[in-house]
């Protein structure tokens, strides 16, 4: 199981230092993002006041297509879905119901979805996504990031896009250009760019 490369935390207090070491990594754990977070970079200063993360994600999770989890058979009249993993179903069920009305999507059996011939075909079902399993992983960053944060630190920026993220908290107004004095640094210290 993958587990995070790189947990650096700068501070000019050590002892905050310290501690913050500890917090982020139990945090991290505690939510189960050890796994899916690669690098993270933390810089706090409470005379500033200050707080910093940015870091980077390992490979995203793809999509889930219907294809993934069923096979979809195309007879005369009707077209069945059979089900292999119940996971996605309920989702499954919500995009077919948007896609091709309720009164055309039958399910008589928890592993059986019919839809009548003609509504949709073979190609297009296999490929319809029913999940991205990523746009909770982004909350979830974020979540963490924010309890991290000190207590107070209410005025912030925030982004994640593919595998890079920041957090930038204080308790005062950020300066506009935070981004390019005090983030990219520390991307370029992990060797990326923002």
């Amino acid at each position: 199981m993958p587990s995070l490369k790189q947990l650096v935390v700068e501070s000019p207090e050590e002892v905050g230092r310290r501690a913050y070491e500890r917090i982020a990594a139990d945090v991290l754990q505690d939510l189960d993002l050890v796994k899916v977070i690669e690098h993270l970079y933390i810089y706090v200063d409470p005379k500033v006041p200050i707080f910093i993360a940015a870091g980077k994600l390992r490979h995203m999770p793809r999509a889930i297509r219907v294809g993934d989890f069923a096979n979809v058979n195309i007879g005369e009249k009707m077209i069945v879905l059979d089900i292999a993993d119940e996971t996605y179903l309920a989702p499954m069920l919500q995009k077919l119901w948007a896609r091709y009305g309720k009164e055309n999507v039958d399910q008589p059996d928890r592993f059986t979805v019919v839809l009548p011939v003609g509504v949709a075909g073979e190609e297009e079902l296999e490929l319809m996504m029913v999940a991205d399993p990523s746009e909770t992983l982004h909350m979830d960053v974020i979540y963490a990031l924010q309890y991290l944060a000190p207590e107070g630190f209410k005025v912030r920026r925030q982004y994640i896009k593919d595998e890079r993220f920041y957090y930038v908290a204080s308790e005062d107004t950020l300066p506009g250009d935070i981004v390019e004095t005090m983030v990219a640094p520390i991307f370029e210290r992990m060797g990326m760019t923002l």
